[in-house]
């Protein structure tokens, strides 16, 4: 009987082809149990967030079956339109009791750039509040507050007339309500003055804190640094330093018509970068005020440029002064 011989290679090909067999049935495997893995972990995934949902839903409705209120109909009728929603809102105005800004009470506001040459009348002019001005019982007007105003009349400059522009301001708007005022002009500084006033006069030495470094008000004043003394042109004390300006009392300045206290009005005024007793224009050589407002027309601000048109740049400053009867303001 002939023995049957077996190649050396053959025997190894078939063992390799067996091998990957086998590797390959293992690849196949592994994969369909992580497929079952997946399916399961997803299944469970979705089982704990349905008993989730089902638990939240018997607090609720535990919770809604334990209130006061009325039943929940199981069907909600939605309003037809004949029924109106409630006119309640949670509005925080509503809850903010109101109190009055005194006559007597100063404004220290930045302007917007005013043109005579630019300007119309009856257009919206706006200004903003530089300092906190606290009011009677606590209240404050919150620096950045709006004060609203409108152009009452412009004249251009020809060969002829003079420049004017007459400016109304009669709008305070905080906490978004508006509050009507009645406002004169007490001081109008340029945006160069106003700078200066905030700059101190010597740099800082060696040791220095800037905050604490003197400056020089608008008017004369001194300010010996943030939270301390404000002293006048005598060396009197007239106030203090606060944040963002000064609590002074005010003065009258001799030879002017601006007044000291008013209609017993003689809390310490917020005056920004303004002196105690501040008066007129600074730093406009060519423009004067020719009409304040503290008489007819009661509240309109009267500019007059001697050589061409009435030009307030950016960042200047005033002193509005509210006058007359109190105004209501939500606290």
């Amino acid at each position: 009987m002939e023995e049957i011989g077996y190649s050396p290679v053959i025997w190894y090909g078939e063992v390799t082809q067996v091998s990957r067999i086998h590797e390959k049935a293992r690849f196949l495997w592994d994969k369909a149990m992580n497929s079952q893995r997946n399916i399961l972990c997803s299944s469970l995934r979705l089982s704990v967030l349905s008993a989730t949902v089902i638990a939240s839903c018997i607090v609720l409705e535990a919770g809604a079956q334990n209130s006061p209120g009325p039943p929940i109909s199981a069907s909600p009728q939605l309003p037809s339109p004949s029924r109106q929603p409630s006119t309640i809102q949670n509005n925080p105005q509503s809850t903010r009791p109101e109190i009055t800004i005194p006559a007597g009470t100063i404004l220290p506001v930045r302007l917007a750039a005013l043109s005579s040459s630019k300007r119309k009348t009856g257009e919206l002019i706006k200004a903003t509040i530089m300092q906190d001005v606290p009011l009677a019982n606590g209240a404050t007007i919150r620096t950045g507050t709006r004060v609203l105003g409108h152009v009452a009349d412009v004249t251009p400059a020809t060969p002829g007339n003079k420049a004017t522009l007459a400016l109304v301001f009669d709008t305070v708007v905080q906490h978004g309500q508006s509050i009507p005022i009645v406002t004169n002009l007490r001081a109008l500084a340029s945006a160069l003055e106003v700078e200066s006033a905030q700059t101190p006069k010597t740099g800082p030495g060696e040791g220095d804190v800037y905050d604490w470094l003197s400056t020089t008000q608008v008017g004369g004043d001194v300010v010996y640094g943030k939270w301390g003394q404000v002293t006048n042109g005598a060396g009197v004390v007239v106030g203090r330093s606060v944040n963002n300006g000064v609590l002074v009392q005010v003065s009258a300045k001799i030879g002017t018509a601006c007044r000291g206290a008013i209609e017993g009005n003689d809390r310490p005024q917020a005056l920004w970068v303004f002196s105690s007793d501040a008066c007129g224009a600074y730093g406009f050589p060519h423009l004067t005020i020719s009409h304040a407002g503290r008489t007819e027309p009661m509240g309109e601000i009267v500019l007059t440029s001697d050589e061409g048109p009435v030009k307030i740049r950016s960042g200047s400053g005033m002193l509005l002064r509210v006058e007359g009867r109190s105004h209501h303001l939500p606290r």
